[in-house]
């Protein structure tokens, strides 16, 4: 117990008046409500015993009144609560209600700590469900002896210590407690761990609660450097949520993935759920790749642009469909016209010079779409407007909306102000319709 005591006397400020305690009346929080008792006696606090009614088992009740008279007994204030639930009883739910009630006591006292009785066993059981089950580094740490929330931090104390340990000091201090009935059910998850993997564990090695705990604690320290590295270069690289992509390239992909989940995280805030892993991989690849002026559709109508220097996530934007026929002039979406003239000495992109005798008549104005391809005058097969887009860097939130010309069989006769067809003719050679972009 002398880890145990040590901690407490690292953890807990000698001027903290109430320190709250949650106590289920089993082995485990029975024996942290007596340490606390022991180390209180040396300092001028006073302990607050939370005890949760789960309301699903039928002994409930009388752990209740057995955590109570202790209590009453060696001078503890005693606040409870019995839970009720939406539906069915789920260990999620009960979890969420739980923590509930204890923030609910920790304000009535203006008590800044929260202690409870997880122990080494506990830590064990939760990393092998939690790597089993998948999840990320920080989640492999477990259980941690100490966790920061938003008003108050909560301690645990017994982390250190195995069941064993535990059932140890209870029958040397002669303890009262109750065995919860509900812990050998197979039902529950956490309890086919406890009664298949932890004793092979055991029997592998005696100390394995401690090799956990060192393990979980290393992963800690690692976890926190990465996250004070991860920090100082996001306030380089990042600025008005535009992340610089070619500094962002220079990092280790470490960092780089810690950095793009921060980035995500400020912008996404509660939304951030809707982001798979899948999502976080396409951007991944999307930020290595070179490619320049394109974006990727993201949850939540977002859309992920990059440009020659910056990477940033914004709204997306509503885009017009259109399709008009082209008799003498059509006003785009996007504010630009196209015109058919009678005469123009514009040899440019931004001017067409047709044969009607070669086209299917009318022409047509309309939006780019995806699949576009089309031939470039004094160029031998296809390209794909995308690339044209892409070559031409023109902004990606201004593709979709881009005007095409295409004649009533739906070829592509020119690409505004971008690039001409095999249709266009030369100035000096034959044709009747002129049309002009602007």
């Amino acid at each position: 117990m002398e880890q145990v005591y040590r901690f407490l006397k690292e953890k807990l400020p000698m001027d903290e008046k109430y320190i709250v305690v949650g106590v289920s009346g089993g082995v485990d929080s029975m024996v942290l409500l007596h340490v606390l008792l022991e180390y209180c006696s040396t300092i001028d606090c006073q302990i607050v015993c939370a005890h949760v009614h789960h309301n699903v088992r039928k002994e409930s009740d009388q752990e209740q009144i057995f955590v109570k008279k202790y209590c009453q007994e060696h001078h503890v204030i005693f606040e409870t609560k019995k839970l009720t639930y939406d539906k069915k009883f789920t260990e999620q739910e009960a979890r969420m209600k739980r923590y509930d009630f204890f923030e609910e006591i920790l304000k009535k006292y203006q008590s800044h700590y929260l202690l409870t009785a997880h122990h080494g066993d506990d830590l064990i059981e939760t990393i092998w469900m939690k790597l089993v089950r998948g999840t990320t580094l920080k989640g492999a740490i477990g259980i941690q002896m100490e966790s920061k929330r938003s008003f108050y931090n909560i301690l645990r104390p017994l982390l250190s210590l195995s069941k064993e340990e535990i059932y140890q000091y209870a029958q040397e201090q002669n303890l009262p407690y109750v065995e919860d009935s509900s812990n050998q059910d197979s039902h529950y998850t956490r309890n086919r761990y406890r009664q298949e993997i932890l004793p092979f564990l055991k029997q592998e090695n005696e100390n394995v609660e401690q090799h956990f705990l060192e393990y979980s604690q290393d992963l800690e320290k690692v976890l926190a450097y990465i996250e004070k590295e991860t920090n100082l270069r996001y306030n380089e690289i990042v600025v008005d949520n535009k992340l610089n992509w070619r500094q962002f390239q220079l990092l280790d992909s470490v960092l780089q993935d810690e950095i793009l989940k921060k980035f995500l995280f400020q912008i996404y805030q509660q939304d951030i759920v809707q982001l798979t892993k899948k999502h976080f991989h396409i951007l991944q690849d999307f930020l290595r790749q070179g490619e320049i002026h394109r974006g990727i559709d993201l949850p939540v109508g977002k859309t992920f642009y990059k440009d020659y220097q910056f990477l940033y996530l914004k709204e997306s934007q509503e885009y017009t469909n259109y399709q008009m026929v082209l008799e003498q002039k059509v006003i785009l979406p996007n504010g630009k016209v196209i015109e058919v003239t009678s005469s123009l000495s514009d040899s440019s992109n931004f001017a067409t010079y047709l044969d009607s005798s070669m086209l299917a008549l009318p022409l047509i104005v309309r939006n780019s779409h995806a699949q576009d391809t089309m031939t470039i005058k004094n160029m031998k097969g296809h390209k794909k407007i995308g690339d044209i887009f892409t070559n031409e860097k023109v902004p990606f939130e201004e593709r979709k909306e881009w005007p095409v010309v295409v004649d009533s069989n739906g070829e592509i006769i020119w690409l505004p102000g971008l690039k001409k067809t095999q249709f266009d003719r030369k100035k000096d050679g034959k044709y009747d319709i002129i049309l002009k972009y602007y």
